[in-house]
C-alpha cells in the first residue's frame, strides 16, 4: 500500500512539472509593435571618477632636521614664496660660518703664494743678470727658473682654492635657506603632513610635507572608462556629474584630455578622461567621487527606432533587453495590411539606451514596426493535484 501511495504522488509531481513547464510555451498570437517617429537621440558614455585640483604641488624639503615651526595648516592660503615651515638651522649656520673661515683660509694663502711669487720673480731676474756677466752657474739660474715657476703655479692653485671654497659657502648658505620651507604657488593648503618637533629626513627621497591646490575655483574629474567606451570619447565634448554630497545637485564641464595610457585592474583595462569644471562656490571637494556621464553624440528631430526593433525576428522572437552591438546596414520588420511583416533594410546611425537613429532606409515617421511576439493567453485548464497550490493565470 506504501508504495502504491508512493507511485501515485510520483505521477502527480511529474505533471505538476510538465504543466509549469508548459506555461513557458505558449503560442504567438500577434506581434507587437512600436511606431517609427521622429525625437531626439543622445548617446552617453557612463564612468566614475574622482574629482581633484587641477594643480597640485607638493611642498617637501631638500635638507633634513626638526621642524621648529609651522606657520600654515590646513585649508590655510598661502602665497607664492611665503614661509610654511621652517626646519632648526643650527647645524647649518655651524656649516656657514665653517665654509666663511675656509674661504678665509684660501685667501691668505693667495697673499702668501703671490708674495713667494715677487721673490722668486726678483731672484730669476738677478740671476739672469748675473749669468750674463758669467758670474754665477748656469745650474743656479736654472733653479732660479724653476723657483719661479712654482711660484706661478702655487698662485694659481690657491686661486682655484679660493673658488672652491667660495662654491661651499654658497652651497652652506643655501643649505641654511632651505631651513625655511615657502610655498611655490598661490593657493590653498590641501594636506599637511608633519607636526612641529618631527624630524624630517631627505636623505633618499624629498619627504612632501604640504600639499597645495593651486586653484580651487577650478577644478577637474578624472573618469575611468572602459575600453569599450573610450573610442566615442573626445576632446571638447560636455559632461556632466553628481557627487553623493549634493545628491539632488548637477555639475557640468567639458572633456579637456583623453589620456593614451591604459591602467589595467584585474585584467580590465580603463582609461583615463579628464573633465574640467568650474567651482566658484568651493563646494566641490578634493577627493570625492563622481558619477560621470559624457555625451557623446546628440541629434535632435531625427527619425529614430526602438533598439528592439533591430533585434526583433519573427521566427525567433527579441530577447527580452537585447540589441544589436554595433551601427550598420541591418533590418527591421515592419507591420502591413492584413497583419504581414515586411523585412525593411534599413541604415542606422546614432543611438542611445532605447532609439537608434535612422539615416538611411524606406521607413516613414508612423510605420508600425514589430518588437516581440504576442503571446496567446492560456486556456488549458490546470492540473490539481491535492496540497499544491493552483498556479497563477
Amino acid at each position: 500500500m506504501r508504495l502504491v501511495l508512493i507511485a501515485v504522488l510520483l505521477a502527480a509531481l511529474a505533471g505538476a512539472t510538465a504543466y509549469w513547464m508548459r506555461g513557458d510555451e505558449e503560442e504567438a498570437d500577434g506581434y507587437v509593435t512600436e511606431a517609427v517617429g521622429r525625437g531626439a537621440v543622445t548617446a552617453t558614455v557612463t564612468a566614475t571618477g574622482t574629482v581633484n585640483p587641477v594643480t597640485t604641488v607638493q611642498v617637501g624639503t631638500y635638507v633634513s632636521g626638526p621642524i621648529i615651526a609651522l606657520d600654515v595648516d590646513f585649508n590655510s592660503t598661502v602665497r607664492k614664496g611665503e614661509r610654511v615651515a621652517k626646519i632648526d638651522p643650527a647645524a647649518f649656520q655651524v656649516k656657514v660660518q665653517s665654509a666663511e673661515a675656509n674661504l678665509a683660509n684660501a685667501r691668505a694663502r693667495v697673499v702668501k703664494a703671490r708674495a713667494d711669487l715677487v721673490l722668486k720673480r726678483l731672484t730669476h731676474e738677478r740671476n739672469v743678470e748675473l749669468r750674463g756677466k758669467d758670474l754665477i752657474a748656469q745650474n743656479d739660474l736654472d733653479t732660479a727658473k724653476s723657483n719661479f715657476d712654482q711660484a706661478l703655479a702655487q698662485v694659481a692653485l690657491d686661486e682655484a682654492g679660493v673658488k672652491q671654497a667660495e662654491a661651499a659657502l654658497q652651497e652652506a648658505r643655501i643649505n641654511l635657506n632651505y631651513t625655511d620651507i615657502r610655498s611655490p604657488v598661490d593657493g590653498v593648503v590641501v594636506s599637511r603632513s608633519v607636526d612641529v618637533g618631527q624630524t624630517v629626513a631627505a636623505s633618499f627621497q624629498t619627504p612632501t610635507l604640504f600639499q597645495i591646490a593651486q586653484d580651487l575655483t577650478k577644478m577637474q574629474v578624472n573618469a575611468s572608462v572602459s575600453e569599450s567606451d573610450i573610442g566615442g570619447v573626445d576632446e571638447g565634448q560636455p559632461g556632466r556629474f553628481t557627487v553623493d554630497a549634493f545628491p539632488g545637485r548637477e555639475f557640468s564641464g567639458a572633456v579637456v584630455q583623453v589620456r593614451n595610457a591604459p591602467v589595467t585592474v584585474l585584467n580590465v583595462v580603463t582609461y583615463d578622461v579628464v573633465i574640467a569644471v568650474d567651482n566658484p562656490d568651493l563646494s566641490l571637494k578634493p577627493g570625492m567621487t563622481a558619477a560621470v556621464v559624457i555625451t557623446t553624440g546628440a541629434r535632435d528631430d531625427v527619425l529614430r527606432v526602438p533598439l528592439r526593433a533591430l533585434s526583433f525576428n519573427p521566427n525567433h522572437g527579441s530577447p527580452p533587453g537585447s540589441a544589436p552591438s554595433r551601427a550598420g546596414a541591418e533590418a527591421v520588420w515592419r507591420l502591413g495590411a492584413g497583419g504581414t511583416l515586411e523585412r525593411v533594410e534599413v541604415r542606422t546611425g546614432l543611438r542611445d539606451d532605447q532609439y537608434a537613429a535612422i539615416d538611411a532606409g524606406d521607413l516613414a515617421a508612423g510605420d508600425e514596426v514589430a518588437v516581440a511576439l504576442r503571446r496567446a493567453p492560456d486556456k488549458r485548464e490546470p492540473v490539481r493535484i491535492p496540497g499544491m497550490p493552483m498556479r497563477p493565470r
